[in-house]
């Protein structure tokens, strides 16, 4: 079975309660909210505000930035997020990669492999708290001394943890140990911090798929496989509209409309591409941005009417 989920971000109290009402009532999976501290809503402030208004949907960030954020800070807004939300919680965390977001908070962004150290002991240390173990950690990329989660207590057993990012080693890492594994399409970060290398072609998927089934190898249950959508568009002309688009992410027409990370076409060639995702790279799991939520919401009715 596939599932939708929606990234959004608040703009209002009245268009984010809506918003999330019509996510819960087409069926999606969750509601998501990206972490950009400086440059966006609180994720969890804007979670706990969606959890009265619905009663089914999960609510979490995508991704959270290990890279700025304290193990047992973040686990206590998961816990209380679960609390309100009737133990709805779900934690992505990614290893982050814009050289501000470290700089407004007094830090400077580490080099590809101090990010990982980091975000490997962040996403540990996190877990370990969440399931009532006490952590120290004497860095020297996280620091914790006798820290323990005992108040408040996350209602689910276990949240469900999802690794976002292309690194080679955290693939593998997210393999071993993540419940789901989060493919953007994204590669490098490229020099202004912001910008990413493109990693939309199929080679591409299969690299990264393969070092995710390297850490898996020997797990009685392996983690689902999700990808981040980055463009809908319900048309006859799949080609012309995969043309326009093309060029913005540097790939041929063939490979935009070969990619999980964009939908374009008929319903019914949309369809057929979500079945191809799932046969090939055992994509089951969707995240999509909030303005393409009435065309996601279309497919998704769809498939389930199938």
């Amino acid at each position: 079975m596939l599932s939708f989920s929606v990234q959004a971000v608040p703009k209002d109290m009245n268009s984010w309660i809506a918003l999330a009402r019509r996510c819960e009532a087409a069926g999606f999976d969750a509601l998501l909210v990206p972490d950009h501290p400086g440059a966006a809503a609180s994720p969890f402030v804007a979670l706990a505000a969606a959890a009265p208004v619905t009663e089914r949907i999960g609510l979490g960030p995508y991704v959270a930035n290990a890279g700025v954020r304290e193990p047992l800070l973040l686990a206590s807004d998961v816990a209380t997020l679960d609390v309100v939300s009737g133990g709805r919680a779900r934690l992505a965390l990614g290893a982050g990669h814009t050289p501000a977001e470290w700089a407004m908070v007094g830090s400077r962004r580490p080099d590809v492999a101090g990010r990982v150290r980091r975000f490997t002991a962040v996403a540990e240390a996190c877990r370990a708290l969440l399931a009532g173990k006490e952590v120290t950690l004497d860095g020297p990329e996280v620091y914790a001394r006798s820290a323990r989660l005992e108040n408040p207590r996350p209602v689910q057993d276990r949240v469900p943890f999802t690794f976002g990012g292309g690194n080679s080693t955290l693939l593998r890492w997210a393999g071993e140990y993540a419940d789901v594994v989060g493919l953007s399409g994204l590669g490098r970060t490229l020099p202004d911090g912001h910008s990413h290398e493109v990693r939309w072609r199929s080679e591409d998927i299969d690299r990264q798929v393969e070092l995710v089934e390297r850490g898996s190898a020997g797990r009685e249950n392996p983690p689902a496989r999700e990808a981040l959508v980055q463009v809908v568009e319900i048309t006859e002309d799949a080609e012309a509209a995969a043309y326009r688009f093309a060029e913005s992410v540097g790939c041929t027409v063939r490979e935009v409309l070969a990619a999980p990370y964009a939908w374009i076409g008929t319903e019914e060639e949309i369809a057929a591409s979500l079945a191809e995702y799932e046969r090939r790279w055992g994509i089951t799991r969707y995240v999509v941005r909030e303005p393409a939520l009435d065309a996601a919401g279309k497919l998704l009715a769809r498939l389930r009417a199938d």
